[in-house]
């Protein structure tokens, strides 16, 4: 009878030990996480500064230090996909933005496309966004 209580008591201890080590933090999923234009459009010309914040959409907060590891810049929503400008990163004035300096040679709609991993997460986010440039 003593053992039976011993084994029980043993089990239970290791059950709980078990659930104390599971990490307690729940992660969104990658599908959660977006990138939002600050400004949809900006001046034509070159130097221009485009601002994103990458924000998780279950709680709207933004997210710091992602790593972009893909940025491109063309103007495929006007049928030019082959109109293509260099993308430089840029640091960001606070926490969860991400700047990209580039040359916009004409005005019309341009889509900055852009992949990053976000600490903590497996999978990539990936957003196409459309910003006009204006005369």
């Amino acid at each position: 009878m003593k053992t039976l209580i011993v084994a029980r008591v043993m089990r239970t201890a290791l059950i709980g030990a078990a659930f104390a080590g599971a990490p307690l933090t729940a992660h969104a999923e990658i599908k959660n996480y977006e990138f939002q234009l600050m400004q949809p459009t900006v001046q034509a010309g070159g130097d221009r500064i485009v601002t994103v914040r990458l924000v998780d959409k279950t709680t709207g907060k933004a997210v710091p230090d992602a790593v972009i590891f893909a940025s491109r810049l063309d103007m495929a929503p006007d049928g030019m996909q082959e109109m293509v400008t260099k993308v430089t990163p840029m640091p960001g004035t606070e926490p969860g933005t991400y700047r990209f300096k580039a040359t916009f040679s004409m005005a019309g709609r341009w889509q900055l496309s852009l992949g990053a991993k976000v600490q903590g997460e497996t999978g990539t986010v990936e957003n196409k966004l459309v910003v006009t440039a204006e005369k």
